[in-house]
């Protein structure tokens, strides 16, 4: 049994005890160092590990992964459509968050009796938005008195 790492195995050369690749790219899992090199190059994906410090190695060896892995699934946009797929859904749930944060004030309003407090709250939030955003939600178990409205938002500018 061999004890090269996967870099190491692919590029045909004995790994050393301080082999940069070795912590990263272990034998069982070839396809992870072959993917990286497909996007970067072997001698790149050294030059970077050895520019980070030793606790940002690890963290640098699984994002240049996952961007190899979305690369040829996506040649212009790569990672970046994930991520901003994510980032909408981030502030979406943001925006529910802050819907059923309002309508928790709403009704704790209606209880302690501040109608001051519940004018504003039903003038800056319609209880319909809140419920809208329910129903778009599958499978919660509330009450649903209105069709839910899509609401597409275009991603943000970073």
């Amino acid at each position: 049994m061999s004890s090269r790492c996967a870099a190491c195995k692919h590029l045909r050369k004995r790994c050393q005890r301080d082999c940069i690749f070795s912590p990263y790219f272990p034998s069982n899992d070839p396809q992870r160092f072959d993917s990286m090199r497909r996007i970067y190059g072997a001698s790149n994906i050294a030059k970077m590990l050895q520019q980070l410090p030793q606790h940002l190695r690890a963290e640098a060896a699984n994002s240049m992964y996952f961007e190899a892995q979305c690369r040829p699934a996506d040649p212009v946009y790569g990672c970046v459509k994930t991520i901003s797929l994510l980032r909408q859904q981030i502030d979406h749930a943001h925006g529910q968050l802050a819907i059923i944060q309002a309508e928790i004030a709403l009704y704790k309003a209606q209880i302690h009796g501040d109608n001051n407090q519940i004018q504003n709250a039903d003038h800056q939030l319609p209880v319909s938005r809140f419920y809208n955003y329910l129903a778009a939600d599958q499978g919660n178990g509330f009450p649903h008195p209105t069709p839910p409205t899509p609401s597409i938002q275009p991603p943000r500018s970073m």
